[in-house]
C-alpha cells in the first residue's frame, strides 16, 4: 500500500477511534459507571490485516473476528507485531462469530476469548482443543469463553436459552482448559434494545451468584452502545462505527 494511502487510512481510523472512545466514555458517565469499566473491542472482520496493524499502532490490543479461516490468516500475518519486547505487545484475539465444532481446535490455538459458546458440544470441542494447545505449548493459559445467551429462542441466531444457561456455565467452569469469563448476547431483530439488555443484565447477575469470576458482559454494537452500557456492558463490540463500510461482502 502506498504511503499516502496508509497515511489517509491512519487518519481516518484515528478520527473514528477518538470519536468512538468519546461516545463510550459519555455513555459510561451517563450511566454512573466507574472509569475503565467499559472496553472497546474493535470488530475487524472483513477488513485487511493492514487495518489491524494501523489500529495496533494507535494503541489497540484486542480485535474481534468472526470467521475462522480469515482470522487464522490474520493471526499469522500479524504475529510479528506481538513478538517484540514491549510489555504490552501481545494481541488478544476474540472469536465473536458462531463457531462450528470442527473449527474449535484451530481457534483454540490462537483465541484469547471465544464469545459465542452456546452448547455443551461446542464447549467440549473447545476444551479438547485448548487442552491440546496447552500441551503443545501453543498457548500459556486456559481459553477464556463467554456464553452466548439467546434472548429470543431463535436457533438460527445462536445462543443458549436462559433455562439451560446454568448447566452450561457449570460445565465450562469445571474444565481445566477453559475459563468462564461471562456472557454475550445480541438483541433480537426489531427488539427494544433497552428491554433486551435489561434481561441480559438480570441473567448476568444470576450467573455471578453462581460464578463470581464471570464478570464480563459482552453487549452492544455500533447502533446501541448507550443502551448496552446503561445496562452493564463491560465490552462493546464495534465494527462499522470504527472501521467504516465493509470492503468486501460476507459471502
Amino acid at each position: 500500500m502506498a504511503e499516502s494511502t496508509v497515511a489517509s487510512r491512519t487518519a481516518e481510523l484515528s478520527a473514528r477511534l477518538d470519536g468512538l472512545l468519546a461516545r463510550i466514555e459519555a455513555a459510561r458517565v451517563a450511566a454512573g459507571r466507574e472509569p475503565g469499566s467499559v472496553r472497546l473491542l474493535p470488530v475487524t472482520k472483513f477488513f485487511p490485516a493492514r487495518d489491524i496493524e494501523i489500529l495496533y499502532r494507535l494503541g489497540r490490543r484486542e480485535f474481534g473476528e468472526s470467521r475462522e479461516q480469515e482470522a487464522t490468516a490474520k493471526v499469522a500475518d500479524l504475529r510479528a507485531l506481538a513478538s517484540s519486547d514491549e510489555a504490552d505487545s501481545a494481541i488478544a484475539w476474540h472469536m465473536i462469530g458462531r463457531l462450528q465444532r470442527n473449527k474449535a481446535r484451530v481457534v483454540a490455538r490462537w483465541a484469547h476469548t471465544v464469545h459465542s459458546v452456546d452448547s455443551e458440544r461446542l464447549a467440549t470441542a473447545l476444551d479438547a482443543g485448548a487442552r491440546a494447545a496447552l500441551d503443545a505449548g501453543e498457548r500459556a493459559e486456559p481459553l477464556r469463553v463467554l456464553l452466548q445467551v439467546s434472548l429470543d429462542a431463535d436457533p438460527g441466531r445462536g445462543g443458549v436459552v436462559p433455562e439451560e444457561l446454568d448447566r452450561l456455565a457449570d460445565g465450562v467452569a469445571e474444565s481445566a482448559s477453559l475459563r468462564l469469563g461471562g456472557l454475550m448476547a445480541i438483541p433480537p431483530l426489531d427488539a427494544d434494545a433497552d428491554s433486551a439488555f435489561a434481561r441480559l443484565a438480570s441473567l448476568h447477575t444470576s450467573l455471578l451468584g453462581r460464578h463470581p469470576g464471570a464478570t464480563e458482559l459482552s453487549a452492544g454494537m455500533s447502533g446501541d452502545i448507550e443502551q448496552a452500557v446503561e445496562h452493564g456492558s463491560t465490552c462493546v463490540r464495534v465494527g462499522t462505527a470504527l472501521m467504516g463500510p465493509r470492503p468486501i461482502t460476507s459471502a
